[in-house]
């Protein structure tokens, strides 16, 4: 970590797949775990009822016409932004944070991302937690001009693809599995036995990510998936994190 550099925690929100609640709640479990002096800030086109508390800016503008939304728009984070430097922790609205998170900006590196676990022979990371250095990657938003509308023949994803941005720079680094665990991947019981128990906790991991289905409400309130395969009994131990998050 280098000493006297600003630390910042950015979010997005756009458009209505998530309410304020979600910024006010990850606000919330960021005062709570993370000792570092730091700026939160949200990047929306919307901010009515965030906490009054939370770093207000305008979403950055990205030409994604003709794309289907995968989270393109996150490639706006990496435009220039005015009266904003150093180190900047991404942290996606529907994550669960369960412990503290200074060490994301302890450990060293120029940008660390979760390595996907859906991809466990491919460079690709999980872009809902992830570091770099604010201001020094408008190029990443300048190769996804280059490649136009024609990106989703090559990259499925925004992640896939700042994935391999990175790597091309010589910078792709992922934090420590134990970090960061998916809700899906490694709390769910497997077939047929997450019909009679219910997910387990990761005690361990200091972030909860849930990315497809189930949401976090959904794996609170119990969630059945197509086929019923994906059969998600009501996890008592998420109450606790659903602490009262009202907007303003």
């Amino acid at each position: 970590m280098v000493e006297n550099e600003q630390k910042n925690v950015v979010c997005m929100k756009w458009g209505t797949k998530f309410g304020p609640e979600y910024v006010n709640r990850l606000y919330n479990m960021v005062e709570k775990n993370l000792t570092i002096p730091h700026r939160f800030i949200c990047f929306t086109d919307d901010s009515n009822g965030i906490n009054p508390n939370v770093e207000i800016r305008p979403l950055p503008k990205i030409k994604d016409d003709g794309l289907t939304e995968k989270g393109w728009k996150k490639l706006g984070i990496f435009s220039t932004h005015e009266n904003l430097e150093g180190q900047a922790l991404f942290l996606d609205l529907d994550i669960i944070i369960r412990s503290n998170i200074d060490s994301f900006f302890e450990v060293d590196g120029e940008f660390r991302i979760i390595k996907d676990w859906d991809f466990p022979k491919d460079i690709i990371g999980n872009s809902s937690v992830f570091r770099f250095e604010l201001n020094k990657h408008q190029d990443i938003i300048e190769h996804f001009y280059t490649y136009g509308t024609n990106i989703r023949d090559t990259y499925k994803n925004e992640q896939a693809f700042l994935s391999y941005e990175m790597q091309k720079k010589g910078i792709l680094q992922y934090w420590d599995s134990s970090w960061c665990v998916s809700f899906k991947r490694n709390c769910l019981q497997k077939f047929p036995m997450c019909y009679f128990k219910e997910a387990n906790e990761p005690i361990n991991a200091k972030i909860l990510i849930f990315h497809g289905r189930p949401t976090p409400q959904q794996a609170l309130n119990g969630f059945c998936g197509k086929g019923g395969f994906r059969y998600v009994k009501p996890t008592s131990w998420l109450k606790q994190y659903f602490e009262p998050a009202q907007t303003v």
